[in-house]
């Protein structure tokens, strides 16, 4: 991987941790990445860091993401000619585009579930809004479950269009934890706009929900900028 400038941290880490896949066989096709306390242990790198690198070959088709389940090694790698690290940039657009396109359909979509969502609907979103803070609170798994609380607001747009759409686009979610540096600033916008979301649709305000979702998917394009 020839380059006319010198390597970022970033790409030596993603380098290193292909090398770990290819070159040295430490993992095979399907296996599951370590944590990331240990991997980046192992690489003498930042957890920060190794989020870049990882993400960066989650791009190129290196590593799979399962939700809930965590990074695998993909099951057929690409050849080492077809892959350069430096491709965080890349992912970030690629993002930030994905984001656009939320701000286009789930301002609506919330405001179809208020006005059809059923009772038992509106207390599961209340409660799953309810697990994310727990997550947030404890540092555990809460990309996920704030990924299936936007999918569950789908859901109750009662448009199916709509809920075909959600597990394509908030694939976005995931990635964007991954390339972030600035996790508590993530977590203050999730913890923060939820909230305020989950307000306006307990109340049945349309208009207040489709405004509070719009202002919350500004807030992560923002926090995309930021990291850039």
């Amino acid at each position: 991987m020839p380059s006319t400038k010198a390597k970022s941290l970033t790409e030596r880490t993603g380098e290193a941790l292909y090398d770990m896949i290819l070159i040295q066989k430490q993992f095979k096709p399907g296996d599951k990445l370590p944590n990331e306390f240990e991997l980046s242990a192992r690489l003498g790198v930042s957890r920060a860091t190794l989020r870049e690198a990882v993400s960066a070959l989650i791009a190129q088709g290196v590593l799979v993401v399962k939700r809930g389940s965590g990074t695998f090694i993909a099951n057929e790698l690409p050849n080492i000619g077809d892959v350069s690290i430096s491709s965080i940039d890349f992912v970030r657009v690629r993002l930030s585009d994905l984001y656009e396109i939320r701000l286009m359909f789930e301002p609506q979509s919330v405001k179809l579930a208020c006005e059809r969502a059923d009772e038992s609907e509106l207390a599961a979103i209340e409660e799953q809004s309810k697990k994310v803070n727990r997550l947030l609170r404890s540092d555990g798994n809460w990309p996920d479950a704030d990924q299936e609380f936007h999918e569950m607001i789908g859901a109750a747009s009662h448009n199916e269009f709509i809920s075909r759409l959600f597990p394509i686009i908030n694939s976005a979610v995931h990635e964007v934890m991954l390339v972030s540096t600035n996790q508590k600033l993530l977590k203050d916008i999730v913890r923060r706009d939820n909230a305020l979301i989950v307000e306006f649709i307990m109340k049945r305000d349309g208009d207040g929900a489709s405004h509070a979702m719009s202002i919350h998917i500004r807030h992560m394009i923002n926090a995309l900028k930021l990291n850039s």
